[in-house]
C-alpha cells in the first residue's frame, strides 16, 4: 500500500469511528487499514430491543409514557444531540455536559461542566417530565441558558429520546410495590 493510500485509509478509519457510537455499542477495530476500507458498514438501524433483551426489559419497567417508547426512534432523535452531548459512563463533557446519570441529578451539577448561572440556580433535579419540558424549547423553559438547541417539537420524539436516555444512561426505575 502506498503512503497516500495508507493515510487515506487511516483517515477513513478515524472518520468512521467518529460517526459510530450509540452510547452502548462497541465496534471492533480492524487489524489493518485494508480491513477498515473493505469492512462492510454496520446496519443502518438495527432494532435496539432485538440486539439487547436487557434494554427491552428496562424499557418495559419504565413508568408510562416512556415504557411504550420506540428506542430506535429515540436513538435517531438523539443523533441531533450527539454533537454536544455524550451519554457513556465517564464520557467527556463537550459543548454540553455528559448525560450519563442525568436522571435524579441536580440541574447544573454534572462534574467539570461550566453551566450558565440560569442552570446552576435552577433548583431542581432532572426527571422525565422536566426533561420533556426542557427539550420542547430549552430557551423558553429556562431563560438565560447557554443551550442554543431549538428543541424537539414532536411529543412522540421527546418521549422516545427520553426513554432512550433512561435506558442508555444508567437510570434505574423505582421499585414497583
Amino acid at each position: 500500500m502506498t503512503r497516500p493510500s495508507m493515510i487515506a485509509a487511516l483517515a477513513l478509519l478515524a472518520l468512521t469511528g467518529c460517526s459510530q457510537g450509540d452510547g452502548g455499542s462497541t465496534t471492533e477495530t480492524p487489524a489493518t487499514p485494508e480491513q477498515a476500507v473493505s469492512a462492510p458498514p454496520p446496519p443502518p438501524s438495527a432494532p435496539v430491543a432485538a440486539a439487547a433483551p436487557e434494554k427491552a426489559a428496562l424499557l418495559a419497567a419504565l413508568p408510562a409514557p416512556w415504557n411504550e417508547a420506540d428506542l430506535d426512534n429515540g436513538r435517531r432523535v438523539f443523533a441531533r444531540c450527539r454533537s454536544c452531548h455524550t451519554i457513556t459512563e465517564g464520557g467527556p463533557n463537550m459543548t454540553g455536559p455528559n448525560l450519563h446519570g442525568v436522571f435524579g441529578r441536580q440541574a447544573g451539577a454534572a462534574p467539570g461542566f461550566n453551566y450558565s448561572a440560569a442552570v446552576k440556580e435552577a433548583g431542581f433535579a432532572w426527571d422525565g417530565e422536566r426533561l420533556d419540558d426542557w427539550l420542547e424549547n430549552p430557551r423558553t423553559f429556562l431563560a438565560g441558558t447557554k443551550m442554543a438547541f431549538a428543541g424537539i417539537p414532536d411529543p412522540t420524539d421527546r418521549r422516545d429520546v427520553i426513554a432512550f436516555l433512561k435506558v442508555e444512561t444508567g437510570y434505574t426505575p423505582p421499585a414497583r410495590p
